[in-house]
C-alpha cells in the first residue's frame, strides 16, 4: 500500500515538472498548449474513492496554478475533470464491470476504450478551462476551436507516453 502511494507521489511530482518546465514553454501560434499532467487523475485506481479524486485533482490544479500564474483555472478545470471521472467510468464500463486492480492503460482496457476516456475526459477538462480563461460567449468559436485543437495533441502525447512509457511497455504486449 505504501509503495503505491509512493509511486503515485513521484507520478504526480513528474508530470508536475513535466507540464511546468517543459510544456508551459510550448505555445504554436497561441492556439495549443499541451496539459499532459492531468493523466495523473486519469490513470488513478478505478476505485479510488470520489473524495480523494477531488481532492488529488484540486491539489493538482492549485500546484498548476501557481507555477503558472493563472489563480485557480487549473484547479476548476481539474476538480471538474475529478467529478466527471466516475461517470465517465461508469459509462465506459466493461459488461462484467471493473475487477479491484483494474489498472487504467492500453494495454489492459485496450486501444479503442483508452482513447475514448482520453478524449472525453481531456474534452471536458480543456473545455472548462478555455472557458474560464476566456469568461464571454463572444469568442465562443475562437475558444472551442482552441480547445479542439488542444485536446488533439493533448489526448496524442498522453497516448504515446502511456504507450512508451507505460509500466506494460517494458513486456511489448500487443495492444490492439
Amino acid at each position: 500500500m505504501i509503495i503505491k502511494i509512493i509511486q503515485h507521489l513521484i507520478s504526480f511530482i513528474l508530470l508536475v515538472i513535466i507540464q511546468v518546465v517543459v510544456l508551459n514553454h510550448i505555445q504554436w501560434s497561441g492556439y495549443i498548449n499541451p496539459y499532459i499532467y492531468i493523466l495523473f487523475i486519469l490513470l488513478l485506481p478505478v476505485e479510488t474513492p470520489k473524495w480523494l479524486l477531488l481532492l488529488s485533482g484540486f491539489i493538482l490544479g492549485i500546484s498548476i496554478d501557481m507555477f503558472s500564474n493563472t489563480s485557480g483555472l487549473h484547479a476548476a478545470a481539474t476538480v471538474a475533470l475529478a467529478f466527471a471521472r466516475p461517470g465517465m467510468l461508469n459509462l465506459l464500463a466493461p459488461r462484467d464491470g471493473y475487477d479491484a486492480e483494474t489498472r487504467i492503460s492500453p494495454q489492459t482496457m485496450g486501444v479503442k476504450w483508452f482513447l475514448t476516456y482520453l478524449i472525453l475526459l481531456t474534452s471536458i477538462h480543456h473545455l472548462v478551462l478555455f472557458y474560464l480563461e476566456v469568461f464571454r460567449f463572444s469568442e465562443f468559436f475562437i475558444t472551442f476551436f482552441k480547445s479542439i485543437l488542444n485536446v488533439i495533441v493533448s489526448v496524442l502525447l498522453m497516448f504515446m507516453g502511456q504507450y512508451l512509457f507505460g509500466k506494460d511497455a517494458a513486456r511489448n504486449e500487443r495492444i490492439f
